[in-house]
């Protein structure tokens, strides 16, 4: 029984671990492009003012509110909705990804300061590092940078060819 529950917790981990870093891929561009707004500078600034405790609960916020959006996403295609319930994992996901990791990355060392975050936030890189060990885990990310080096490729592709459809060399 404790090795069938292992298992199944073990499935659950890689599958939760594997749709953050696939939808990560489509976020951080996405994050990185928000941030460099000068609308964001202010909130940033806030942001960093904020003292350890204040950033957590701010940190908490789209993770509470977001996290729903997975079991949300799973009803609606169980009800027949798959594209309601695609659309509704694929913006919430990435709405919450972006989210956390701007929040992380400007709040990270105050996070850190708090003892029970730190605690928390090693365990977690040490479940992300094992997970990351593994054969299987390391062929999906294989097959995830050759499915963006292909989808890469195609786009440039595509714009290369409709570039050489604008120019005419026909006279005129």
């Amino acid at each position: 029984m404790n090795r069938i529950l292992k298992s199944v917790i073990f499935m659950l981990a890689t599958i939760y671990f594997l749709l953050d870093a696939v939808f990560m891929t489509v976020a951080r561009p996405f994050a990185n492009r928000i941030a460099a707004h000068r609308i964001f500078g202010s909130l940033r600034i806030r942001i960093v003012s904020l003292r350890p405790y204040p950033t957590l609960a701010l940190f908490a916020v789209p993770l509470i509110v977001l996290e729903p959006v997975k079991p949300v996403a799973a009803y609606l295609a169980g009800t027949g909705h798959i594209a309601m319930g695609m659309t509704v994992l694929v913006v919430g996901e990435v709405l919450k990804l972006v989210l956390v990791e701007r929040l992380f990355s400007v709040s990270r060392e105050k996070l850190i300061s708090i003892p029970a975050f730190a605690w928390t936030y090693g365990r977690y890189s040490q479940a992300k590092e094992w997970l990351e060990s593994f054969e299987a885990w390391q062929t999906a990310r294989r097959w995830g940078r050759l499915a963006r080096y292909a989808v890469r490729s195609y786009v440039q592709e595509v714009r290369a060819s409709q570039r050489l459809e604008r120019v005419s060399f026909q006279p005129r």
